[in-house]
């Protein structure tokens, strides 16, 4: 059984693309060629949080663009994109405005009245109960009771991410919509494009702002999600023989610019 790793998946992806097409030379459609290497050759790719299969498509797509739909999406559904620990969800309960824009993002307020203090309390009580148990046994309620705030604790601040994450799904769409590509998205959404972004998202630039300072939002996760996104994108309109944007020569990232490659 032999292993290889590289980190440089576009330039293993695309030696693993031609040379699978040359075994075939007479298959008309790349994918299906692909397709019968990688049936011996299985790819793996890490897509941030976990090991996943790639598929013949998936691997073309990686080779052309630096990453496949199916990681792209993933990207802009992972957990690392915004912050929910205890302090960030302080300081947007200790801030009415804030309270008042996430309470606007679409389905928060099926998540019940008080969630963040909830869970913010269950904390407490949590770190509570296991120092108590650090010094002596825990009665057989206590334990109960223990077990019960971190499986209720869990769920809640589960429920507060997914409704975070929903949220930033939607800035993809916005970008697809925008045509500013060499402007950092910050500044698309603030200063060039904001009925745009409240239109898509339902938040107005000014929630989007305080958030942002808020630290709700992983500015360095954003910033390889949008850089995934706009070399997929690119990518995918020069196959179909498409140039979006002629001379474009730098992207605009979540909040910065990089040279275009």
């Amino acid at each position: 059984m032999c292993f290889v790793f590289d980190f440089a998946p576009t330039r293993a992806l695309r030696q693993l693309s031609v040379y699978g097409i040359g075994l075939s030379p007479n298959e008309p459609y790349p994918e299906n060629a692909v397709k019968d290497l990688v049936s011996f050759l299985p790819v793996l790719a890490y897509d941030g949080a976990n090991m996943t299969q790639i598929d013949a498509g998936g691997i073309l797509d990686i080779a052309m663009a630096g990453t496949s739909a199916t990681l792209l999406a993933r990207k802009w559904e992972s957990a690392l994109l915004v912050n929910v620990d205890n302090d960030t969800l302080r300081r947007i309960m200790d801030n009415p405005v804030a309270m008042a824009a996430v309470e606007r993002i679409e389905g928060w307020r099926a998540l019940g009245d008080n969630v963040l203090e909830t869970i913010i309390n269950k904390s407490d009580r949590i770190k509570e109960l296991k120092k108590k148990a650090k010094e002596k046994e825990l009665t057989k309620k206590e334990k109960k009771e223990l077990s019960d705030e971190e499986k209720e604790f869990k769920s809640k601040r589960k429920l507060v991410q997914e409704k975070l994450i929903k949220f930033a799904t939607r800035i993809p769409a916005f970008m697809y919509l925008t045509d500013f590509r060499e402007n950092t998205l910050q500044d698309v959404i603030t200063k060039i494009e904001s009925g745009l972004f409240e239109t898509v998202t339902g938040l107005t630039v000014a929630d989007f702002h305080l958030l942002v300072r808020l630290k709700v939002f992983n500015t360095e996760q954003m910033n390889q999600a949008v850089f995934a996104f706009r070399r997929y994108e690119d990518a995918s309109l020069r196959y179909t023989g498409i140039e979006s944007h002629m001379g474009l020569s730098h992207y605009g990232l979540y909040d910065t610019v990089v040279a275009k490659v």
